[in-house]
């Protein structure tokens, strides 16, 4: 059975094709500012994306009649477990009036679904952002009415546990993993008998990212957002020029590592030593959640292919538990496998 993948971006769409399990063609779309600038919301994107889709599918020989399914990147949808959700109309309202803001990501819910109704098969969306399996006690955050929230790279991080667990020589259900992804975003989780118990998101707590400062002190938040800026001034600051772009200036990387270890550059160096120093310090944590149980620890996405920065990590947490590298980052197959575990007889989750 083949299975057509989409995965909207902020400034690309990407796009498979998966007969079963093999990836048999692949693309990248990408969307210059110039294309994006005519629409005000990125739900009005939709049919612009759409549009690309079906042109790019009918040049590599496909039609929608090709596939049993197709299979869209969930977004900042509601709080849900994770697993495959067939698209309903309750998701499709809240991504059309999406609860937690909007994000390229919310796209995924909606193409799936009219890509679906046009060939007349099954969509679905699979562990989104907003997947929730955090234990109540997790849950607390020390001030009554704010309570902290699950968003961290599910897709990834449940697809990376699984392949993990395989390595071990168990399934996803009966083992105990700390799963730091370290893309332009980090996340640092728990996983524990299948569920995500807890888990540190760049958005709100944790390491900072590339642009993202992750825990920051309480007063000196408050200080700033009382300096005279507006609210949405503060969100941009603290949401894509904060972490490492807030001290040396760029979003990527490899550059940091260069000029730290290349250029020899002492503001890069501290920034590179301090990513490393605080994720370590969330994956203590999480070990503790774990009540120091753990199978293994495992490096995902793009920082892990440097192996100066996960042995950098490691040199801090390499006596807790076996360290297992799973570079780069498997969303398109992940979202793949999800649709086939439910063409293949796993019941579908309902959304709402």
């Amino acid at each position: 059975m083949k299975v057509l993948v989409i995965n909207p971006g902020a400034t690309s769409t990407k796009v498979s094709v998966f007969d079963e399990e093999n990836e048999v063609f692949k693309t990248n779309l990408v969307h210059s500012a110039q294309d994006l600038a005519p629409f005000a919301h990125v739900v009005e994107q939709g049919d612009f994306r759409k549009a690309l889709i079906l042109q790019t599918l009918e040049q590599a020989g496909y039609q929608l009649s090709d596939f049993a399914a197709v299979c869209g990147r969930g977004g900042l949808l509601r709080h849900i477990p994770s697993g495959t959700y067939a698209i309903n109309d309750a998701a499709i309202a809240d991504v059309m009036d999406p609860p937690y803001g909007e994000h390229a990501s919310n796209l995924g819910v909606l193409l799936a679904r009219e890509l679906g109704d046009m060939a007349g098969i099954p969509a679905y969306f699979v562990d989104p952002v907003c997947v929730d399996e955090m234990t109540p006690v997790a849950h607390v955050s020390g001030f009554k009415g704010m309570q902290r929230e699950s968003f961290f790279h599910a897709l990834n991080q449940k697809s990376i546990a699984r392949k993990a667990a395989r390595m071990l020589n168990k399934s996803y259900q009966e083992a105990r993993l700390i799963v730091v992804h370290m893309g332009g975003g980090v996340s640092v989780a728990a996983h524990e008998n299948g569920l995500v118990v807890d888990d540190y998101n760049v958005k709100d707590e944790g390491a900072f990212g590339m642009d993202r400062g992750g825990s920051l002190p309480v007063n000196a938040v408050i200080n700033l957002c009382f300096s005279g800026i507006t609210k949405q001034d503060a969100k941009r600051m603290l949401g894509v020029e904060a972490g490492a772009y807030s001290y040396v200036g760029t979003k990527d990387f490899r550059e940091v590592e260069r000029r730290a270890f290349q250029e020899n550059d002492p503001d890069c160096r501290l920034v590179f030593d301090a990513m490393a120093y605080q994720l370590a310090k969330d994956i203590g944590a999480m070990a503790a959640v774990l009540k120091f149980q753990v199978d293994a620890v495992v490096y995902t996405g793009g920082m892990a292919y440097s192996d100066r920065f996960t042995q950098a990590i490691t040199d801090y947490v390499g006596k807790l538990a076996p360290i297992l590298r799973l570079p780069g980052e498997e969303e398109m197959r992940a979202l793949a496998e999800g649709a086939l575990r439910v063409l293949h007889g796993e019941p579908a989750k309902v959304y709402g």
